[in-house]
């Protein structure tokens, strides 16, 4: 690689790399400035392509331009390390992910897998997340990966990436504790004039302005330390006398805020993932480690990083009416339904599913270079060589190429990639075939779901809205009482006519529209 820089930006969100020769600080700088200020984890490569260092930030932009302002000329500070880790960076990508926390498990994992020379401290051994009580009058949650001696309560270690954030979720949704740091219960503390906005979404007790007492808040650190522990069968046993209590006490309100944390926690212990303390296997079945599709799949597609994010993409209509385009994401090899996305197709005229696949990516990947939505690592497209030829078009026209993308036929399974003359075919039972098929089919599911409801949409709006007299509200009076159209159009006259705000005249009216057209 020459001096002259070769800078190549992708500018997007979910992965972003930049390829630069030696000597091109300043632009590899500028580069960096387009980085997200999010979470995630940066992956730094020399000019051998191979990976050197992984490393997680809280914002991606800032932790990563730290590195080229303290290894300056000017910071006679910086370590001879520090200094040989940036002059032999050639490359950087970068992986979103929704939290720290996440970032976390994340940079973990892909040091077991690359063993990069300068991370020294996590590749000779497995430094998994700990949830940390802090030993504090109020305490607080941290996520760390060390462990002091310090007598706060370290509960973990946590190897699903999964597992760490729905625990943190049903903490912060049903167990909040305080977030900030302030000394609260020590003379150092100074109040503020009001609680902070915490506190007004419900998202805190309040202890910095005696909305609590010590003993409330430490019973719901003790909610919290079972919750984390996997104690379910004891912290259910508390919240339901709670509830019970709060009932006959006829605290209405708070009896059914106990009511859903025992149906989260239900939810919660129906679903598959590593509890604390459970050992990774990384050589284990593909059920115990979902990342080994991963790993597979970045193998036979010969993908420049793991994709860690899959996005897949389908069509769904019914004779060209009410196209719909949808996309659905995987993360870490399971479906985040939390960022799946639909998309009425408004350019198509009829049954073309080539240029509503073309139509729906722009729309997709438009708002990923507003910042609006991470970018993937791989594009699944359901259909075969004509589908991903009109996907393909979609990207070159966003400047977004260089995204891996394949397209699944589901006759025989075959995944066509660009630039291949033929298909590529793979053993029914190999893990990355299985793992496109399950996001193929996903996309498909949610396609014809999204499809349906559009459609019954429409069909709503044509059959109660329109009809002279009836507009909106009475359409949702109506829906709510009988159930559906054709429901309603199987009523008595007097029957219908008995509804508030309908009359005889009216009922009339919507029985003889409901009955022109078939519901």
């Amino acid at each position: 690689m020459d001096n002259v820089c070769q800078e190549k930006q992708k500018k997007r969100t979910g992965e972003t790399k930049v390829f630069t020769g030696p000597g091109t600080r300043e632009n590899l700088i500028e580069q960096v400035k387009g980085f997200p200020d999010r979470p995630g984890v940066y992956l730094m490569h020399d000019a051998a392509e191979k990976i050197i260092y992984v490393g997680k930030a809280k914002s991606l932009k800032k932790r990563v331009m730290s590195y080229f302002r303290h290894s300056g000329p000017q910071n006679g500070f910086a370590s001879p390390r520090l200094r040989k880790l940036v002059s032999t960076i050639a490359d950087i990508t970068t992986i979103r992910t929704d939290t720290e926390a996440e970032a976390l498990i994340l940079e973990a994992r892909l040091i077991k897998l690359y063993q990069p020379f300068f991370n020294v401290e996590l590749k000779m051994g497995d430094r998994y997340p700990y949830i940390k009580i802090t030993n504090e009058p109020f305490p607080r949650l941290v996520v760390t990966r060390h462990k002091a001696k310090d007598g706060a309560t370290y509960l973990g270690p946590y190897v699903s990436a999964y597992s760490l954030r729905e625990l943190l979720r049903l903490a912060e949704r049903y167990f909040p504790l305080r977030h900030c740091a302030a000394p609260i219960g020590t003379p150092a503390f100074r109040r503020l004039p009001r609680p902070c906005m915490k506190y007004s979404l419900g998202r805190c007790l309040g202890p910095c302005h005696d909305h609590c007492t010590e003993n409330e808040y430490r019973e719901r650190v003790a909610d919290v330390a079972l919750l984390l522990q996997g104690n379910s069968e004891e912290l259910t046993d508390r919240l339901y006398k709670r509830m019970t209590k709060a009932a006959h006490e006829l605290a209405f309100e708070e009896a059914a805020r106990l009511r859903d944390v025992l149906y989260a926690m239900r939810r919660l212990s129906h679903q598959q993932s590593l509890l604390p303390g459970d050992t990774p296997d990384v050589g284990g079945p593909e059920r115990n480690d979902p990342w080994q599709p991963l790993l597979r799949l970045k193998e036979v597609l010969h993908l420049p990083t793991l994709p860690w994010r899959i996005d897949g993409f389908d069509i769904s209509h019914t004779a060209g009416g009410e196209t719909v385009g949808v996309v659905v994401v995987f993360e870490q090899g399971l479906a985040n339904v939390s960022r799946y996305r639909r998309f009425n197709i408004k350019t198509v005229e009829g049954v073309d599913d080539f240029r509503s696949i073309n139509e729906t990516l722009k729309r997709r990947y438009a708002k990923s270079l507003d910042g609006q939505e991470p970018l993937p690592q791989l594009i699944l497209i359901d259909g075969g060589e004509e589908q991903l030829k009109f996907a393909k078009d979609a990207l070159e026209d966003l400047k977004l190429e260089d995204i891996p993308i394949v397209a699944l036929a589901k006759r025989y399974e075959e995944i066509y990639i660009p630039g291949m003359d033929v298909p590529l075919r793979l053993e029914p039972n190999d893990m990355a075939l299985r793992l496109l098929m399950r996001v193929r089919d996903e996309a498909h599911r949610f396609a014809i779901s999204a499809h349906r409801r559009r459609r019954e949409g429409a069909l709503l709006h044509n059959k109660l809205e329109d009809i002279p007299g009836v507009g909106r509200k009475r359409a949702v009076q109506l829906l709510s009482r009988f159930g559906s159209a054709r429901d309603i159009a199987q009523l008595d006259e007097e029957v219908l006519a008995s509804v508030p705000r309908i009359g005889r005249a009216l009922a009339r009216r919507i029985l003889e529209a409901l009955k022109e057209e078939p519901v």
